[in-house]
Protein backbone atom coordinates (compact mmCIF):
# COMPACT_ATOMS: atom_id res chain seq x y z
CA UNK A 1 0.00 0.00 0.00
CA UNK A 2 1.08 3.42 -1.02
CA UNK A 3 1.79 5.87 1.99
CA UNK A 4 0.09 9.26 1.66
CA UNK A 5 0.66 12.46 3.32
CA UNK A 6 -1.28 12.52 6.98
CA UNK A 7 -3.41 15.46 5.68
CA UNK A 8 -4.63 13.88 2.50
CA UNK A 9 -6.69 11.27 3.98
CA UNK A 10 -9.54 11.38 6.42
CA UNK A 11 -11.21 7.97 7.64
CA UNK A 12 -13.75 7.48 10.03
CA UNK A 13 -13.69 4.85 12.17
CA UNK A 14 -17.28 3.38 13.04
CA UNK A 15 -16.03 2.46 17.16
CA UNK A 16 -18.91 -0.47 17.10
CA UNK A 17 -17.18 -2.06 14.55
CA UNK A 18 -14.07 -2.54 16.04
CA UNK A 19 -15.50 -6.04 17.80
CA UNK A 20 -17.56 -8.64 16.41
CA UNK A 21 -17.84 -9.93 19.86
CA UNK A 22 -17.99 -6.98 22.38
CA UNK A 23 -20.05 -4.27 22.39
CA UNK A 24 -17.53 -1.19 21.66
CA UNK A 25 -18.49 2.38 22.96
CA UNK A 26 -16.49 5.53 23.17
CA UNK A 27 -14.60 6.51 26.90
CA UNK A 28 -16.36 9.28 28.14
CA UNK A 29 -15.72 11.27 32.10
CA UNK A 30 -18.48 8.96 33.21
CA UNK A 31 -16.55 6.18 32.27
CA UNK A 32 -13.63 7.30 33.93
CA UNK A 33 -14.40 5.15 37.44
CA UNK A 34 -14.45 1.83 35.48
CA UNK A 35 -11.19 2.38 33.53
CA UNK A 36 -9.18 3.25 36.42
CA UNK A 37 -11.05 0.27 38.23
CA UNK A 38 -9.62 -1.84 35.41
CA UNK A 39 -6.30 -0.07 35.15
CA UNK A 40 -5.56 -0.40 38.73
CA UNK A 41 -5.75 -4.23 38.73
CA UNK A 42 -3.08 -4.13 36.37
CA UNK A 43 -0.08 -3.11 38.75
CA UNK A 44 2.53 -4.80 36.17
CA UNK A 45 2.21 -2.77 33.39
CA UNK A 46 2.48 0.21 35.63
CA UNK A 47 5.90 -1.22 37.32
CA UNK A 48 7.24 -1.10 34.11
CA UNK A 49 5.08 2.10 33.07
CA UNK A 50 5.42 4.53 36.26
CA UNK A 51 3.05 6.43 37.76
CA UNK A 52 0.52 4.20 38.73
CA UNK A 53 -2.89 4.84 37.28
CA UNK A 54 -4.68 8.02 38.06
CA UNK A 55 -8.15 9.52 37.56
CA UNK A 56 -6.85 12.59 36.38
CA UNK A 57 -4.47 10.93 34.13
CA UNK A 58 -7.30 8.74 32.85
CA UNK A 59 -8.92 12.20 32.04
CA UNK A 60 -5.77 13.75 30.52
CA UNK A 61 -5.87 10.36 28.20
CA UNK A 62 -9.45 11.14 26.74
CA UNK A 63 -7.96 14.16 25.28
CA UNK A 64 -4.38 13.56 24.24
CA UNK A 65 -2.86 13.84 20.70
CA UNK A 66 0.24 13.35 18.73
CA UNK A 67 1.32 15.97 16.80
CA UNK A 68 -0.70 17.14 14.01
CA UNK A 69 -3.72 15.19 14.76
CA UNK A 70 -6.82 16.20 15.67
CA UNK A 71 -9.55 14.98 17.97
CA UNK A 72 -11.42 13.07 15.37
CA UNK A 73 -8.54 11.20 14.81
CA UNK A 74 -8.78 9.74 18.10
CA UNK A 75 -10.60 6.90 19.64
CA UNK A 76 -10.03 5.95 23.14
CA UNK A 77 -12.69 3.02 23.43
CA UNK A 78 -13.83 0.59 25.66
CA UNK A 79 -15.33 -3.04 25.43
CA UNK A 80 -17.94 -4.20 27.04
CA UNK A 81 -19.10 -8.18 27.75
CA UNK A 82 -22.38 -7.28 28.84
CA UNK A 83 -22.35 -4.11 31.21
CA UNK A 84 -18.96 -5.14 32.48
CA UNK A 85 -15.63 -3.19 30.63
CA UNK A 86 -13.49 -5.75 29.93
CA UNK A 87 -10.73 -3.85 27.50
CA UNK A 88 -9.97 -0.24 26.89
CA UNK A 89 -7.57 1.07 23.59
CA UNK A 90 -6.53 4.49 22.69
CA UNK A 91 -6.50 4.40 18.42
CA UNK A 92 -5.05 6.70 16.11
CA UNK A 93 -6.30 6.69 13.21
CA UNK A 94 -3.87 7.69 10.15
CA UNK A 95 -0.71 8.25 12.33
CA UNK A 96 2.00 8.25 12.41
CA UNK A 97 1.31 8.04 8.47
CA UNK A 98 -2.18 7.90 6.86
CA UNK A 99 -2.02 3.92 6.16
CA UNK A 100 -1.09 3.27 9.43
CA UNK A 101 -3.26 2.98 12.57
CA UNK A 102 -1.74 3.64 16.28
CA UNK A 103 -2.31 1.78 19.37
CA UNK A 104 -1.60 4.19 22.01
CA UNK A 105 -2.94 2.18 25.01
CA UNK A 106 -4.28 -1.31 25.04
CA UNK A 107 -5.17 -2.82 28.43
CA UNK A 108 -7.76 -6.09 29.57
CA UNK A 109 -9.24 -6.68 32.41
CA UNK A 110 -7.08 -8.74 34.98
CA UNK A 111 -9.92 -11.57 35.03
CA UNK A 112 -10.33 -11.94 31.92
CA UNK A 113 -6.48 -12.11 30.50
CA UNK A 114 -4.92 -15.34 29.24
CA UNK A 115 -8.41 -16.52 27.92
CA UNK A 116 -7.91 -15.14 24.30
CA UNK A 117 -10.19 -12.15 24.97
CA UNK A 118 -7.64 -10.11 24.55
CA UNK A 119 -6.17 -11.66 21.66
CA UNK A 120 -9.92 -11.56 19.88
CA UNK A 121 -10.10 -7.75 20.36
CA UNK A 122 -6.92 -7.38 18.30
CA UNK A 123 -7.83 -9.61 15.38
CA UNK A 124 -11.51 -7.90 15.16
CA UNK A 125 -9.68 -4.48 15.40
CA UNK A 126 -7.34 -5.19 12.38
CA UNK A 127 -9.63 -6.73 10.65
CA UNK A 128 -12.01 -4.11 10.35
CA UNK A 129 -8.82 -1.30 9.71
CA UNK A 130 -7.64 -4.01 7.14
CA UNK A 131 -11.33 -3.05 5.68
CA UNK A 132 -11.13 0.41 6.04
CA UNK A 133 -8.09 0.71 3.93
CA UNK A 134 -4.91 0.47 6.41
CA UNK A 135 -2.22 -1.20 5.57
CA UNK A 136 -0.15 -1.61 9.03
CA UNK A 137 -1.25 -1.09 12.92
CA UNK A 138 1.52 0.39 15.26
CA UNK A 139 2.17 0.49 18.69
CA UNK A 140 4.87 0.67 21.19
CA UNK A 141 5.68 -1.27 24.55
CA UNK A 142 8.34 -0.55 27.03
CA UNK A 143 11.21 -2.50 26.55
CA UNK A 144 11.70 -5.28 29.42
CA UNK A 145 7.91 -5.27 30.18
CA UNK A 146 7.99 -9.33 29.58
CA UNK A 147 3.78 -9.03 29.77
CA UNK A 148 3.45 -6.20 27.06
CA UNK A 149 6.09 -8.37 24.76
CA UNK A 150 4.41 -11.63 24.94
CA UNK A 151 1.05 -10.20 23.81
CA UNK A 152 2.25 -8.23 20.84
CA UNK A 153 4.19 -10.78 19.48
CA UNK A 154 2.28 -13.39 20.18
CA UNK A 155 -0.15 -10.98 18.11
CA UNK A 156 2.26 -10.87 15.14
CA UNK A 157 2.99 -7.39 16.07
CA UNK A 158 7.35 -7.42 14.91
CA UNK A 159 9.38 -4.69 16.53
CA UNK A 160 10.83 -1.99 13.77
CA UNK A 161 13.24 -0.41 16.13
CA UNK A 162 14.05 0.46 20.17
CA UNK A 163 13.51 4.02 20.79
CA UNK A 164 12.82 6.45 23.83
CA UNK A 165 9.17 7.43 24.47
CA UNK A 166 7.86 10.72 24.90
CA UNK A 167 8.03 10.46 28.73
CA UNK A 168 11.38 9.12 28.65
CA UNK A 169 10.73 5.39 28.73
CA UNK A 170 13.09 2.93 26.16
CA UNK A 171 10.54 1.40 24.26
CA UNK A 172 9.77 -1.05 21.33
CA UNK A 173 8.28 0.57 18.44
CA UNK A 174 6.54 -2.30 16.48
CA UNK A 175 4.04 -3.36 13.61
CA UNK A 176 1.77 -5.10 12.45
CA UNK A 177 0.81 -5.69 8.95
CA UNK A 178 -2.50 -5.80 7.63
CA UNK A 179 -3.87 -7.99 4.84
Amino acid sequence: MKEEPLKNRGCEISVELLSEHYAVRRISEGDIGKVYRLCAGNPLYYEYCPPFVTREAIREDLSVLPPGKEPEDKYYVGFYQGEALIAVMDLISGYPLASIAFIGFFMTESSVQSRGIGTAIIEDVCAYLSELGFGRVRLAWVKGNPQSEHFWLKNQFVPIKETVSSTGERVILAERWLD
